[in-house]
């Protein structure tokens, strides 16, 4: 199950973190769908997501990445209207270093306030997916293809959590540990401008 869980993963890692706002070529649904997929800083996050998710469990299992989903979107259609917002490349980077931490040190919240703090992050997630969107493309259609691709992100995510909070027993705290604090050191890499 390791070994697929990678290899999925690995399938889904792009080559170049090109999922930001002012890089690229993007229409409709396939490039909508494909813009969370184009940078490892939205890929980590949204993953982490999930990932967070089914570690809290019980209704946080779907209300935390329902809460990036919609407000995602909703900073997506800010990003849209070109409406500037400050601290977006921070913001999402910053957001694989939160999530990262969030992981490596098994925070429990409570679903409220893991669904706030997903939701912070989504608006920066959100609206460099909005702001990317050419005005020659249909909003409704590349709207529809970075919500699909992050829904999936975050579904991988749950399962990837339920599967490590099951080997977790067997195999100990450190494995979700060092999970979680490579994905903050990748964070911090992508704040440095390494990734």
């Amino acid at each position: 199950m390791i070994r697929t869980a990678l290899l999925v993963f690995l399938t889904l890692l792009p080559t170049a973190a090109l999922a930001h706002v002012g890089i690229g070529d993007t229409s409709g649904f396939a490039h909508g769908f494909s813009h969370p997929l184009g940078g490892i800083d939205h890929v980590l996050a949204m993953v982490a997501v999930g990932v967070f998710a089914a570690h809290l469990g019980g209704r946080a299992l779907w209300l935390v990445p329902l809460t990036f989903v919609l407000v995602m979107a909703l900073a997506g259609l800010i990003g849209m209207a070109g409406v500037a917002l400050p601290f977006v490349e921070m913001g999402i980077g910053l957001s694989v270093v939160v999530f990262g931490l969030t992981i490596a040190f098994q925070l429990s919240l409570p679903p409220v306030a893991a669904m706030a703090l997903v939701g912070f992050f989504a608006i920066f997630h959100g609206y460099a997916h909005g702001a990317e969107m050419p005005d020659t493309a249909s909003g409704l259609a590349y709207g529809a293809g970075f919500v699909t691709a992050t829904a999936l992100l975050h579904a991988f995510g749950i399962g990837l959590g339920l599967h490590i909070g099951h080997a977790s027993r067997v195999y100990g705290r450190r494995m979700v540990q060092i999970g979680g604090t490579a994905m903050a050191l990748a964070g911090i890499a992508i704040l440095s401008g390494i990734l």
